[in-house]
């Protein structure tokens, strides 16, 4: 219900409002702020802000940029558009783009009280959604990958383990970036966070590093169901942050969801094909998934 008058009919609608975001690339990584403010005062983020009254999107963008970071910059291109109806603290769409320096000295600046240029394989978690999935799409569309090769990783470092109730946000996070949960309403979205914490057949298994234990770099997510005579478990979500991709997480989520399914006395794990794409079908193949009619694994 929007505040009205009675008397002269005025009706006060409250909408979004503009926000813009800036992807610097610089020195092979990308430059992300220290919050001096709430919300998530002391957290790191892309730089950002209100676009003004007077401003153009593109204009709102370099001004930010240049007031929390020090850079002049230059936009390459429009790479994001979200919104945020659940605030912090009113709701509001966002723009990103991707820049580069062209000036300027890096230095923190306006409600910045840090400012940092990040290696890829270095990022540190980033509080904000439409921020986390701005940069999942970053590294998609900007072919960039982590510069830490797999063999570099020992196996040890990675630590997979049910995951607490203080993980689902960063779980519901990381599954927001996969391309089939694109399109799902907030309703569906409320749904699936009241399903995770409370839907007893529903198991949940995250990655973390030995380096950043806090971090959720990875999470598996299994419906398990049962009939008389057997049990089954059926993978329908499987998440990797894109900067951890490619160093044997999913292999280790995978074996970590195998196990629970052999504690739990199910037969066989069953993955929704239409959620796994032609790489991730090979991935599953070589583990010892058979191909038809779904990708089943048989464990006793």
């Amino acid at each position: 219900m929007r505040p009205a008058c009675p008397n002269c009919g005025y009706v006060h609608y409250v909408n979004p409002v503009p926000t813009v975001g800036v992807l610097i690339e610089m020195d092979g990584g990308i430059v992300l702020i220290k919050r001096g403010n709430p919300p998530h005062q002391g957290e790191w983020a892309f730089p950002s802000g209100y676009v003004e009254a007077d401003e153009r999107l593109e204009e709102a963008a370099v001004r930010e940029a240049e007031e929390e970071t020090g850079l002049r910059v230059e936009i390459l291109e429009l790479t994001d558009l979200n919104s945020y109806p659940e605030g912090p603290p009113a709701s509001g769409i966002m723009v990103f783009y991707r820049a580069r320096p062209v000036g300027g000295v890096l230095r923190a600046g306006d409600d910045a009280s840090d400012v940092r240029i990040f290696a890829p394989d270095d990022l540190p978690l980033i509080p904000f959604r439409t921020h986390r999935e701005a940069l999942a799409r970053w590294f998609e569309r900007a072919g960039v990958a982590p510069r830490l090769p797999l063999a570099e990783r020992a196996e040890s470092e990675i630590i997979v383990r049910p995951a607490r109730l203080a993980d689902y946000q960063q779980v519901l996070a990381l599954i927001r970036t996969i391309p089939s949960n694109h399109d799902l309403s907030e309703a569906q979205w409320e749904a699936a966070r009241q399903r995770l914490s409370e839907d007893l057949s529903i198991v949940t298994l995250v990655a973390t590093t030995a380096q950043q234990p806090d971090l959720i770099v990875g999470c598996v997510i299994m419906s398990t169901a049962r009939t008389i005579t057997s049990g089954y478990g059926v993978i329908n979500d499987t998440a990797v942050l894109p900067a951890f991709q490619r160093r044997g997480i999913g292999a280790a989520l995978l074996e970590g969801c195998m196990r629970r399914a052999v504690e739990l006395n199910l037969n066989s794990l069953i993955v929704n094909e239409e959620r796994a794409n032609e790489t991730a079908r090979r991935f599953y193949e070589s583990v010892g998934f058979s191909e038809s009619p779904a990708l089943l694994l048989k464990l006793r």
